[in-house]
Protein backbone atom coordinates (compact mmCIF):
# COMPACT_ATOMS: atom_id res chain seq x y z
CA UNK A 1 0.00 0.00 0.00
CA UNK A 2 2.61 2.44 0.94
CA UNK A 3 4.27 2.00 -2.54
CA UNK A 4 1.24 2.28 -4.26
CA UNK A 5 0.66 6.02 -2.29
CA UNK A 6 4.06 7.05 -3.19
CA UNK A 7 3.42 6.38 -6.91
CA UNK A 8 0.48 8.44 -6.98
CA UNK A 9 1.88 11.04 -4.98
CA UNK A 10 4.74 10.97 -7.66
CA UNK A 11 2.28 10.72 -10.50
CA UNK A 12 -0.53 13.13 -9.92
CA UNK A 13 2.22 16.18 -9.07
CA UNK A 14 4.66 15.46 -12.13
CA UNK A 15 1.48 15.10 -14.69
CA UNK A 16 0.04 18.27 -12.80
CA UNK A 17 3.72 20.52 -13.71
CA UNK A 18 3.00 19.33 -17.14
CA UNK A 19 -0.65 20.33 -17.63
CA UNK A 20 0.07 23.69 -15.60
CA UNK A 21 3.45 24.31 -18.07
CA UNK A 22 1.63 23.21 -21.14
CA UNK A 23 1.80 25.23 -23.98
CA UNK A 24 -1.70 27.33 -24.91
CA UNK A 25 -3.12 25.55 -21.64
CA UNK A 26 -6.64 26.35 -21.43
CA UNK A 27 -9.20 26.67 -18.04
CA UNK A 28 -9.85 23.32 -18.41
CA UNK A 29 -6.29 22.45 -18.36
CA UNK A 30 -5.85 24.69 -15.49
CA UNK A 31 -8.72 22.82 -13.46
CA UNK A 32 -7.23 19.39 -14.42
CA UNK A 33 -3.84 20.67 -13.27
CA UNK A 34 -5.06 21.79 -9.78
CA UNK A 35 -7.27 18.36 -9.43
CA UNK A 36 -4.41 16.20 -9.93
CA UNK A 37 -2.69 18.35 -7.30
CA UNK A 38 -4.81 17.67 -4.83
CA UNK A 39 -4.86 13.94 -5.94
CA UNK A 40 -1.12 13.92 -5.34
CA UNK A 41 -1.76 14.96 -1.57
CA UNK A 42 -4.30 12.37 -0.99
CA UNK A 43 -1.76 10.26 -2.57
CA UNK A 44 0.55 11.98 0.14
CA UNK A 45 -1.32 12.15 3.15
CA UNK A 46 -2.15 8.44 2.91
CA UNK A 47 1.22 7.50 2.85
CA UNK A 48 1.81 9.75 5.63
CA UNK A 49 -0.13 7.78 7.58
CA UNK A 50 1.98 4.80 6.85
CA UNK A 51 4.74 6.26 8.11
CA UNK A 52 3.23 8.08 11.29
CA UNK A 53 0.50 6.14 12.26
CA UNK A 54 0.87 2.60 10.36
CA UNK A 55 -2.53 2.48 8.61
CA UNK A 56 -4.12 4.91 6.89
CA UNK A 57 -6.94 7.40 8.64
CA UNK A 58 -10.54 7.53 7.05
CA UNK A 59 -10.24 9.85 4.21
CA UNK A 60 -12.45 10.13 1.04
CA UNK A 61 -10.95 10.15 -2.49
CA UNK A 62 -14.73 10.22 -3.68
CA UNK A 63 -15.61 13.04 -1.55
CA UNK A 64 -12.75 15.35 -3.69
CA UNK A 65 -12.76 13.08 -6.96
CA UNK A 66 -16.63 13.39 -7.38
CA UNK A 67 -16.45 17.55 -7.54
CA UNK A 68 -13.53 17.99 -9.18
CA UNK A 69 -15.07 16.17 -11.92
CA UNK A 70 -17.82 17.93 -12.25
CA UNK A 71 -15.84 20.92 -12.95
CA UNK A 72 -13.49 19.71 -15.19
CA UNK A 73 -16.33 18.14 -17.28
CA UNK A 74 -18.79 21.75 -16.71
CA UNK A 75 -15.39 23.38 -18.04
CA UNK A 76 -14.70 21.16 -21.36
CA UNK A 77 -18.43 21.26 -22.13
CA UNK A 78 -20.23 24.03 -20.98
CA UNK A 79 -19.67 27.43 -22.89
CA UNK A 80 -21.07 29.46 -20.09
CA UNK A 81 -18.76 28.03 -17.95
CA UNK A 82 -16.57 30.38 -15.77
CA UNK A 83 -14.47 29.79 -12.48
CA UNK A 84 -15.04 31.35 -9.42
CA UNK A 85 -13.93 31.66 -6.30
CA UNK A 86 -17.47 30.28 -4.48
CA UNK A 87 -16.73 26.67 -6.84
CA UNK A 88 -14.23 26.31 -4.28
CA UNK A 89 -17.03 25.15 -1.60
CA UNK A 90 -17.82 22.00 -3.33
CA UNK A 91 -14.43 20.94 -1.63
CA UNK A 92 -15.56 21.78 1.49
CA UNK A 93 -16.95 18.28 2.68
CA UNK A 94 -13.71 16.74 1.57
CA UNK A 95 -11.72 19.43 3.76
CA UNK A 96 -14.11 18.95 7.20
CA UNK A 97 -13.82 15.52 6.77
CA UNK A 98 -10.20 15.41 6.25
CA UNK A 99 -9.59 18.00 9.29
CA UNK A 100 -12.36 15.67 11.50
CA UNK A 101 -10.50 12.21 10.36
CA UNK A 102 -6.63 13.41 11.27
CA UNK A 103 -9.08 15.06 14.60
CA UNK A 104 -9.79 12.13 15.98
CA UNK A 105 -7.46 9.65 14.03
CA UNK A 106 -10.08 7.82 12.89
CA UNK A 107 -8.74 4.59 10.86
CA UNK A 108 -9.39 3.54 7.57
CA UNK A 109 -10.88 -0.24 8.84
CA UNK A 110 -14.25 -2.08 8.09
CA UNK A 111 -13.53 -4.14 11.17
CA UNK A 112 -14.53 -1.56 13.33
CA UNK A 113 -16.43 1.19 10.39
CA UNK A 114 -20.14 -0.28 12.39
CA UNK A 115 -19.39 -0.38 15.98
CA UNK A 116 -21.18 1.69 18.04
CA UNK A 117 -17.89 3.64 19.86
CA UNK A 118 -17.82 7.24 20.28
CA UNK A 119 -17.01 7.82 16.69
CA UNK A 120 -19.53 6.11 15.33
CA UNK A 121 -21.82 8.97 14.67
CA UNK A 122 -19.02 10.39 12.86
CA UNK A 123 -18.37 7.16 10.29
CA UNK A 124 -21.98 6.87 8.91
CA UNK A 125 -22.07 10.68 8.48
CA UNK A 126 -19.10 10.17 6.39
CA UNK A 127 -20.68 7.11 4.29
CA UNK A 128 -24.09 8.93 3.85
CA UNK A 129 -22.13 12.07 2.71
CA UNK A 130 -20.34 10.09 0.37
CA UNK A 131 -22.77 8.58 -1.21
CA UNK A 132 -25.06 11.83 -1.51
CA UNK A 133 -21.93 13.61 -3.48
CA UNK A 134 -21.25 10.35 -5.69
CA UNK A 135 -25.51 10.28 -6.08
CA UNK A 136 -24.83 14.02 -7.10
CA UNK A 137 -21.84 15.37 -8.86
CA UNK A 138 -21.09 11.27 -11.10
CA UNK A 139 -24.80 11.20 -12.68
CA UNK A 140 -24.20 15.06 -13.73
CA UNK A 141 -20.75 14.74 -14.91
CA UNK A 142 -22.35 12.19 -17.11
CA UNK A 143 -25.33 13.83 -18.29
CA UNK A 144 -22.71 16.94 -19.36
CA UNK A 145 -20.84 14.77 -21.38
CA UNK A 146 -23.57 12.93 -22.96
CA UNK A 147 -25.04 16.39 -24.21
CA UNK A 148 -22.31 17.59 -25.03
CA UNK A 149 -21.84 14.65 -27.64
CA UNK A 150 -25.94 15.12 -28.49
CA UNK A 151 -24.62 18.81 -29.36
CA UNK A 152 -21.80 17.98 -31.39
CA UNK A 153 -23.61 15.42 -33.52
CA UNK A 154 -26.60 18.67 -34.48
CA UNK A 155 -23.17 20.79 -34.85
CA UNK A 156 -20.84 18.87 -36.85
CA UNK A 157 -20.39 16.81 -39.53
CA UNK A 158 -16.72 15.40 -38.61
CA UNK A 159 -15.95 14.76 -35.44
CA UNK A 160 -12.86 14.86 -34.23
CA UNK A 161 -11.45 12.61 -31.12
CA UNK A 162 -10.45 15.43 -29.31
CA UNK A 163 -14.04 16.88 -29.48
CA UNK A 164 -15.93 13.54 -28.96
CA UNK A 165 -14.44 13.41 -25.29
CA UNK A 166 -14.85 9.69 -25.71
CA UNK A 167 -12.06 9.32 -22.71
CA UNK A 168 -14.08 11.57 -20.43
CA UNK A 169 -16.97 9.52 -20.63
CA UNK A 170 -14.78 6.35 -20.43
CA UNK A 171 -13.21 7.66 -16.82
CA UNK A 172 -16.41 8.80 -15.80
CA UNK A 173 -18.57 5.58 -16.49
CA UNK A 174 -15.53 3.57 -14.77
CA UNK A 175 -15.77 5.92 -11.77
CA UNK A 176 -19.78 5.06 -11.42
CA UNK A 177 -19.38 1.47 -12.02
CA UNK A 178 -16.51 1.30 -9.29
CA UNK A 179 -18.34 3.27 -7.02
CA UNK A 180 -21.41 1.10 -7.38
CA UNK A 181 -19.76 -1.90 -6.64
CA UNK A 182 -18.23 -0.56 -3.42
CA UNK A 183 -21.52 0.56 -2.02
CA UNK A 184 -22.68 -3.06 -3.17
CA UNK A 185 -19.55 -4.45 -1.23
CA UNK A 186 -20.02 -2.02 2.19
CA UNK A 187 -23.99 -3.25 2.14
CA UNK A 188 -22.75 -6.85 1.33
CA UNK A 189 -20.09 -6.65 4.16
CA UNK A 190 -22.58 -5.02 6.73
CA UNK A 191 -25.20 -7.22 6.31
CA UNK A 192 -23.38 -11.01 6.18
CA UNK A 193 -20.84 -9.89 8.80
CA UNK A 194 -17.75 -10.47 6.48
CA UNK A 195 -14.61 -8.94 6.43
CA UNK A 196 -13.09 -7.67 3.24
CA UNK A 197 -9.52 -7.89 2.43
CA UNK A 198 -7.72 -4.30 2.98
CA UNK A 199 -10.36 -1.98 1.43
CA UNK A 200 -8.13 1.07 1.09
CA UNK A 201 -5.48 -1.15 -0.85
CA UNK A 202 -8.52 -1.45 -3.78
CA UNK A 203 -9.40 2.00 -2.97
CA UNK A 204 -6.05 3.58 -3.86
CA UNK A 205 -5.14 1.04 -6.52
CA UNK A 206 -8.31 2.51 -8.83
CA UNK A 207 -7.45 5.66 -8.02
CA UNK A 208 -4.12 5.32 -9.19
CA UNK A 209 -5.52 4.00 -12.20
CA UNK A 210 -7.67 6.96 -12.83
CA UNK A 211 -4.23 9.23 -12.42
CA UNK A 212 -2.58 7.89 -14.58
CA UNK A 213 -5.59 7.94 -17.31
CA UNK A 214 -6.11 11.73 -16.34
CA UNK A 215 -2.15 12.42 -17.30
CA UNK A 216 -1.84 10.74 -20.42
CA UNK A 217 -5.35 12.17 -21.91
CA UNK A 218 -5.30 15.29 -20.04
CA UNK A 219 -1.87 15.96 -21.87
CA UNK A 220 -3.65 15.03 -25.32
CA UNK A 221 -6.89 16.64 -24.63
CA UNK A 222 -7.39 20.59 -26.60
CA UNK A 223 -9.86 23.40 -25.72
CA UNK A 224 -12.45 22.94 -27.40
CA UNK A 225 -13.97 26.01 -29.95
CA UNK A 226 -16.65 27.93 -28.53
CA UNK A 227 -18.91 27.11 -31.31
CA UNK A 228 -18.84 23.51 -30.69
CA UNK A 229 -20.03 23.80 -26.55
CA UNK A 230 -23.32 23.77 -25.42
CA UNK A 231 -24.61 26.01 -23.40
CA UNK A 232 -26.63 24.96 -20.04
CA UNK A 233 -30.13 24.62 -21.59
CA UNK A 234 -31.17 22.62 -24.36
CA UNK A 235 -34.44 22.72 -26.94
CA UNK A 236 -36.67 20.28 -26.76
CA UNK A 237 -38.96 21.45 -29.59
CA UNK A 238 -42.06 20.85 -27.26
CA UNK A 239 -42.89 24.92 -28.10
CA UNK A 240 -41.91 25.59 -31.67
CA UNK A 241 -42.48 28.68 -33.14
CA UNK A 242 -42.61 27.01 -36.95
CA UNK A 243 -45.58 26.04 -38.45
CA UNK A 244 -45.91 22.54 -40.01
CA UNK A 245 -45.84 24.68 -43.54
CA UNK A 246 -42.31 26.50 -42.78
CA UNK A 247 -41.13 23.25 -41.37
CA UNK A 248 -41.99 21.90 -44.87
CA UNK A 249 -40.71 24.81 -46.66
CA UNK A 250 -37.13 24.21 -45.06
CA UNK A 251 -37.13 20.36 -45.00
CA UNK A 252 -37.73 21.32 -48.90
CA UNK A 253 -34.82 23.86 -49.56
CA UNK A 254 -32.38 21.43 -47.37
CA UNK A 255 -32.89 18.33 -49.63
CA UNK A 256 -33.09 20.52 -52.55
CA UNK A 257 -29.31 21.82 -51.74
CA UNK A 258 -28.15 18.61 -50.93
CA UNK A 259 -29.09 17.45 -53.93
CA UNK A 260 -27.78 20.01 -56.26
CA UNK A 261 -24.74 21.06 -54.54
CA UNK A 262 -21.98 18.59 -53.17
CA UNK A 263 -21.20 20.76 -50.09
CA UNK A 264 -21.07 17.32 -48.00
CA UNK A 265 -18.33 16.82 -50.14
CA UNK A 266 -16.49 19.65 -47.62
CA UNK A 267 -14.83 17.81 -44.65
CA UNK A 268 -15.18 20.74 -42.68
CA UNK A 269 -18.81 21.36 -43.09
CA UNK A 270 -20.66 22.30 -39.99
CA UNK A 271 -24.23 24.15 -39.34
CA UNK A 272 -22.70 27.62 -39.30
CA UNK A 273 -22.15 27.29 -43.19
CA UNK A 274 -25.19 25.69 -43.72
CA UNK A 275 -27.18 28.39 -41.89
CA UNK A 276 -25.55 30.66 -44.26
CA UNK A 277 -25.91 29.25 -47.43
CA UNK A 278 -29.33 28.94 -46.91
CA UNK A 279 -30.02 31.77 -44.62
CA UNK A 280 -31.70 29.86 -42.51
CA UNK A 281 -30.98 30.36 -38.35
CA UNK A 282 -29.28 27.46 -37.06
CA UNK A 283 -32.22 25.94 -34.15
CA UNK A 284 -34.45 26.65 -37.01
CA UNK A 285 -31.85 23.89 -39.55
CA UNK A 286 -31.88 21.53 -36.37
CA UNK A 287 -34.85 21.41 -35.27
CA UNK A 288 -36.52 20.59 -38.71
CA UNK A 289 -33.88 17.95 -39.60
CA UNK A 290 -34.60 15.98 -35.80
CA UNK A 291 -38.20 16.34 -36.18
CA UNK A 292 -39.34 16.62 -39.73
CA UNK A 293 -36.43 14.43 -41.38
CA UNK A 294 -35.93 12.58 -38.45
CA UNK A 295 -31.99 12.96 -38.64
CA UNK A 296 -29.71 14.53 -36.42
CA UNK A 297 -26.86 17.06 -38.74
CA UNK A 298 -23.96 14.00 -38.37
CA UNK A 299 -26.13 11.56 -39.99
CA UNK A 300 -27.90 13.66 -42.27
CA UNK A 301 -24.64 14.72 -43.82
CA UNK A 302 -22.68 11.35 -43.89
CA UNK A 303 -26.15 9.64 -45.25
CA UNK A 304 -25.04 11.77 -48.25
CA UNK A 305 -21.38 11.41 -48.11
CA UNK A 306 -22.09 7.29 -48.01
CA UNK A 307 -23.71 7.70 -51.02
CA UNK A 308 -21.49 9.33 -53.06
CA UNK A 309 -18.86 6.52 -51.75
CA UNK A 310 -21.17 3.74 -52.83
CA UNK A 311 -21.40 5.41 -56.32
CA UNK A 312 -17.34 5.54 -56.27
CA UNK A 313 -17.06 2.25 -55.10
CA UNK A 314 -19.26 0.70 -57.86
CA UNK A 315 -17.74 2.72 -60.58
CA UNK A 316 -15.17 -0.08 -62.30
CA UNK A 317 -13.13 3.14 -63.39
CA UNK A 318 -12.53 4.26 -60.72
CA UNK A 319 -9.00 3.67 -59.13
CA UNK A 320 -8.85 4.89 -55.76
CA UNK A 321 -7.96 3.01 -52.40
CA UNK A 322 -11.14 2.79 -50.19
CA UNK A 323 -9.32 5.04 -47.89
CA UNK A 324 -8.83 7.15 -50.29
CA UNK A 325 -12.44 7.34 -51.33
CA UNK A 326 -14.14 7.83 -48.01
CA UNK A 327 -11.36 11.08 -47.45
CA UNK A 328 -12.77 12.38 -51.56
CA UNK A 329 -15.89 11.51 -50.17
CA UNK A 330 -15.80 14.19 -47.08
CA UNK A 331 -15.03 12.00 -44.25
CA UNK A 332 -12.08 13.02 -42.49
CA UNK A 333 -10.63 9.96 -40.67
CA UNK A 334 -10.73 6.18 -41.22
CA UNK A 335 -12.37 5.31 -38.52
CA UNK A 336 -15.28 7.91 -38.91
CA UNK A 337 -15.85 6.95 -42.75
CA UNK A 338 -15.99 2.94 -41.79
CA UNK A 339 -17.83 3.16 -38.82
CA UNK A 340 -20.68 5.17 -40.39
CA UNK A 341 -20.71 3.03 -43.75
CA UNK A 342 -21.57 0.32 -41.71
CA UNK A 343 -24.01 1.99 -39.60
CA UNK A 344 -25.97 3.04 -42.79
CA UNK A 345 -25.57 0.04 -45.24
CA UNK A 346 -24.91 -2.80 -42.15
CA UNK A 347 -22.10 -3.76 -44.43
CA UNK A 348 -18.12 -2.16 -44.41
CA UNK A 349 -16.76 -0.49 -47.66
CA UNK A 350 -14.78 -3.78 -48.49
CA UNK A 351 -17.34 -6.05 -47.74
CA UNK A 352 -19.63 -3.33 -50.17
CA UNK A 353 -16.66 -3.39 -53.07
CA UNK A 354 -16.34 -7.27 -52.72
CA UNK A 355 -20.36 -7.67 -53.07
CA UNK A 356 -20.30 -5.50 -56.47
CA UNK A 357 -17.58 -7.39 -57.93
CA UNK A 358 -18.41 -10.78 -57.22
Amino acid sequence: MNTIAWIGFCQGLFAALLMFTKKDSSLPDKILSGWLTLLAIEFLTCGLDYEVFGEPLLSSSFLLFNPSMFLYVSSLTRSDFKIRWLQLLHLVPFVVFEILAYSIREPFSMDSFFVRDENFLFRISFAVVNVISWMIYNPLSLVYVHKHRMHLRNEQSNIGKNENLGWVLSVAVFYFVYCAIAFIISVVVYLADVQPLLPHIYNYAALLFVVFVLSFYGLRQQGLPKESLASIQTSTYKNSLLSDENKEKIKNKILHYFENQTVYLNPDLNMDVLSKNLKIPKYQLTEVLNTVIGKNFFQFVNSYRVEAVKKMLADPKNNYSIEAIGYECGFSSKSSFYKEFKRITGMTPIDFKNKIIS
